[in-house]
């Protein structure tokens, strides 16, 4: 199969491309100069989208995982930059969901992340260089009330990149994690709520949803996310964490160094459950 990355030309892999973030950081990477390759589980074949070719993956399947990762590799003749983005919200108390569910939010937000990562690992030692940039959040650094899932696999992806990163540096290949807040996409939209819901939080929950939907619509877009990711691709000296935006970097740093009691307190009137 012909490539169309030429030698000197930066190619990306880009998970979860079909919309909000991953499709922002496609367009975005590509306008850089970047050859993208993009996954959504519902591409279909030579499709493209917005200028960028998309390929099927289910990040969840590792013999999916492998035939997109080798597609790639095929077409695009090296990869130097991996993008995990796919992943999905659930919303909720923690008590709200089942083990079942919890298992399928893992598979995608964590596991997946795993298995692409392991897919393009040989291909960028062998290459003697490559960026890995995995999308976390904000609240892979705090509690996520109402949120317990998705902020725990956050948490995961959070201690998976330092400890892979100092893995892989003796490969020429660096690993960084960026870490967005509140962003306007459809994640929480198309993001499914606890499986077995329970009448004793729900006047809690409704006070937290309706501060989150604020900060929701204050937050910053896919596009300045996207912004983010270009710095951390195109660094030198990559640093581990991007915080994406004001609101993420001023949290960041709050949770660093305010006490403990001090920051719950704050957290839990900015979710109106104190």
């Amino acid at each position: 199969m012909a490539t169309f990355a030429t030698k000197g030309q930066k190619s990306a892999f880009v998970t979860g491309a079909s919309s909000g973030i991953g499709k922002a950081t496609a367009l975005a990477l590509a306008r850089a100069g970047y050859k993208v390759i993009g996954t959504s589980r519902k591409a279909v074949p030579d499709e493209l989208r917005d200028g960028i070719r998309m390929i099927a993956c289910d990040v969840t399947s590792d013999a999916s995982v492998a035939e997109a990762v080798a597609l790639a590799h095929a077409e695009l003749g090296h990869i130097d930059l991996l993008i995990n983005n796919a992943g999905y919200a659930l919303s909720g108390a923690a008590e709200e969901s089942s083990v079942d569910q919890v298992r399928s939010l893992f598979e995608t937000n964590f596991l997946g992340v795993v298995r692409v990562t392991n897919a393009v690992l040989p291909i960028m030692r062998q290459q003697g260089y490559g960026r890995i940039l995995n999308i976390g959040s904000v609240v892979g650094l705090i509690p996520g009330p109402f949120g317990a899932y998705y902020t725990a696999s956050k948490h995961a992806i959070e201690g998976y990149s330092e400890s892979l990163d100092h893995e892989v540096r003796q490969f020429g290949v660096r690993v960084a994690v960026i870490e967005p807040w509140a962003t306007k996409t459809s994640i929480e939209a198309n993001s499914p709520q606890g499986d077995r819901p329970i009448a004793a939080y729900r006047q809690t929950f409704a006070r937290y949803q309706a501060a989150f939907d604020a900060a929701m619509a204050a937050g910053d877009t896919a596009d300045d996310v996207a912004a983010t990711i270009l710095t951390a691709a195109q660094a030198k000296v990559p640093r581990l964490r991007y915080p994406s935006g004001k609101a993420a970097r001023q949290t960041s740093f709050a949770r660093r160094f305010l006490p403990r009691a001090l920051f719950d307190r704050i957290l839990r009137k900015q979710f109106n459950i104190a």
